[in-house]
This record gives structure tokens, C-alpha cells and sequence, in this order.
């Protein structure tokens, strides 16, 4: 894999399937707009799948845990032993994700690509090392691990999602919001300060902490920040280069991402930043209330589903936008145009 791209083709997005869905929805038994965005919605997905009939059905939520060694420097309110514990959690069904995924009717499929500590055998292993190295002291990982990593993030793709007709990215990782930031702050090119935010909750005292191993981190390992591999090796995560994999793999299906909080944000820049095509496969989910997340999306040309205040992570936007965006293509698809319904507006 060469540093600037993936081995993947990402297909250009079908606009005869766009114009017909547009066309539809022109002679649907409605107004013309009146469902706003949901037609839209209905619209890029009928594009992104090169379909007539868009539909999210099956949907997957692909949870991808992993830790991090500059967990050690006090960036989080949590011990690095909670990753470990919530993927049990995750497994057990008893994980704010996994609520939201069984009420909307979508498979969430966890994966330990770097946890230090015991996961439960039905978790997928994809392990790449037991968490990244202390990225205030040196790269995260090696360039061969961060390729190794976004080939298992692919292989999770086709073995766990191949027949997904959408993917939500999400992610466990107690410290991952820091490398998530200094991602952010290289990809788009803003200060670390403006991108950096609480995290799990942590007071102003340590985010500005926070803020200084992030700068410190940087210098350090001093990436390049037009390679994106070279990034992911410097102050990247294991499970932030899975979800790379994981979406340049569905939008080379033409299946499509919704980009969940900062850190799936992070993963995604990256994946747009190896396949720049792959920013028309992303939808959006929440407006994530971390600074970095707005940045993010004004990057990528990604427009949120909903603003409801969230800042979870898990996959839990994007469990609750695949309900809407399954809504579009219901009614989309679902709905009788003016001609089958008998009904003369001239």
C-alpha cells in the first residue's frame, strides 16, 4: 500500500440513479420537498448503491476497541482497564451501542484491535499489539502495523459485513479522543487547541494538559501530514486505522459510511485522505458536541443527521442516524407516486 493510496478502487457515485430517485420524489403523494432532507437522504444512498430501490437493510455497526499507551499521561477520567471491561459489556449486550443497535435492528460486530487486557472469545480478534506506544514519547506504532491494521479493518468488512447495505463506524478506547485530536489538527490543518476537547469528562485543568502532550506528541514524532499512513504511525490508533480499513473496504462496495463521532471522524479523514473518493460514500450522524467533530465534517463535505447533544462515541450516532436514514428509504420506496395512487393535481 502506497502512503497516499489504498489498493482499492472506490466507484464514482451513480447520478442516473440520483436523477431517478430525484425524479421520484418529484411524483410522490406529496408536496415536491415537503419531507426535506429525508429526501435527499434517500437520494445519496440511491447514488452511493447505484440502485433505484436505496435501502439500508441489512445494516451493520462495526465497534472497534483497541488502547493506548498515552493513556499513561492522565488524559482520561478513566483507568486504561475500562476498554477491556466494556468491550465484556459490549459482548454481554449491556453497552449504550448495543441498545441502540437492537432498537433499530442493526448487527453490531465487536472487534479487539488492540485492548490490553482479556476480551471474550466471540469478540473478533483482529489484535494487532496490546495498545499503541506512548505517543508524547515516540509513534504510536510502526508503518507495517498500521497497514496491518487497516488490512484487518477490510477483512472485517468482507467476513462480518459483505452483505451490509450501510456501516456505522464506532470505537472503545480509553485515551483514543488525544490521538484523535492531534489526527484533526494535522489533516485539517487547525490548531491542536481548537480541536481538542473533554473527552470522558475530564475538567479544564487536565484538557489543557491534555492540549500540551498532544503539541508534544506532534513534535516528537514529527509526521508528515500529507501522508496519511505516516500519520496513523506517529499518533494514530489501532482501532482508528481499523475503521480506515473498515470504510475505504464498504465504499469500494459502494456501501455506505455513517461517520459516528471524533474519533470514527478521525479514521474517516484519513480514509479520504488515502481515497478521496470515499468522502462521497460518508453520511453523516450526530453533531458531536467535541470541537474537533464540526472540523472534521467541514473537511469531509459531511452534514449531520441530528443534533441531540451527544458525545458518546461507541457507534451510538451512527445506530440512531441508521434508523433515519432507514425512514428515507422507506418512505422513499414505500410511498405511492401520484399516477398509482389515482390522483390528478393538473
Amino acid at each position: 500500500m502506497a502512503d497516499r493510496r489504498s489498493e482499492l478502487t472506490i466507484p464514482p457515485l451513480d447520478a442516473a440513479a440520483r436523477a431517478t430517485a430525484a425524479d421520484r420524489q418529484s411524483r410522490l403523494t406529496k408536496p415536491p420537498g415537503s419531507l426535506g432532507r429525508l429526501e435527499t437522504m434517500a437520494a445519496d444512498i440511491a447514488a452511493m448503491q447505484s440502485t433505484t430501490e436505496p435501502t439500508v437493510d441489512p445494516a451493520v455497526v462495526v465497534t472497534m476497541a483497541a488502547d493506548h499507551g498515552v493513556a499513561t499521561e492522565g488524559v482520561s477520567a478513566y483507568p486504561q482497564s475500562i476498554t477491556a471491561g466494556m468491550v465484556r459489556n459490549f459482548q454481554e449486550g449491556g453497552a449504550a451501542v448495543t441498545a441502540l443497535c437492537d432498537a433499530n435492528g442493526i448487527e453490531n460486530v465487536v472487534v479487539d484491535m488492540g485492548v490490553a487486557g482479556e476480551v471474550p472469545d466471540a469478540v473478533v480478534d483482529k489484535r494487532i499489539a496490546e495498545g499503541t506506544a506512548n505517543i508524547a514519547e515516540g509513534p504510536a506504532m510502526s508503518r507495517e502495523q498500521a497497514r496491518e491494521a487497516i488490512a484487518a479493518g477490510r477483512s472485517v468488512v468482507a467476513d462480518h459485513a459483505a452483505e451490509a447495505r450501510i456501516v456505522g463506524l464506532g470505537e472503545m478506547g480509553i485515551g483514543n479522543t488525544t490521538p484523535s485530536a492531534a489526527i484533526t489538527a494535522l489533516v485539517t490543518d487547525q490548531p491542536v487547541e481548537a480541536v481538542t476537547g473533554h473527552g470522558t469528562g475530564i475538567d479544564e485543568e487536565t484538557r489543557a494538559r491534555k492540549v500540551e502532550i498532544i503539541e508534544r506528541a506532534i513534535e516528537t514524532t514529527d509526521p508528515d501530514p500529507t501522508e496519511p499512513i505516516d500519520v496513523l504511525r506517529s499518533v494514530g490508533g489501532f482501532e482508528i486505522a481499523g475503521l480506515v480499513g473498515v470504510t475505504l473496504a464498504a465504499a469500494s462496495r459502494r456501501t455506505p459510511v455513517v461517520v459516528d463521532g471524533v474519533i470514527a471522524g478521525a479514521a474517516a479523514l484519513l480514509a479520504a485522505e488515502l481515497e478521496p473518493q470515499v468522502a462521497d460514500y460518508l453520511l453523516g450522524s450526530h453533531a458531536s458536541v467535541a470541537p474537533g467533530h464540526e472540523a472534521q465534517l467541514d473537511s469531509l463535505g459531511v452534514d449531520p443527521c441530528f443534533d441531540y447533544g451527544m458525545r458518546l462515541g461507541e457507534g451510538t450516532g451512527a445506530a440512531v442516524a441508521i434508523g433515519i436514514y432507514r425512514a428515507a428509504c422507506a418512505a422513499h420506496t414505500g410511498m405511492s407516486t401520484l399516477a398509482e395512487a389515482g390522483l390528478d393535481v393538473e
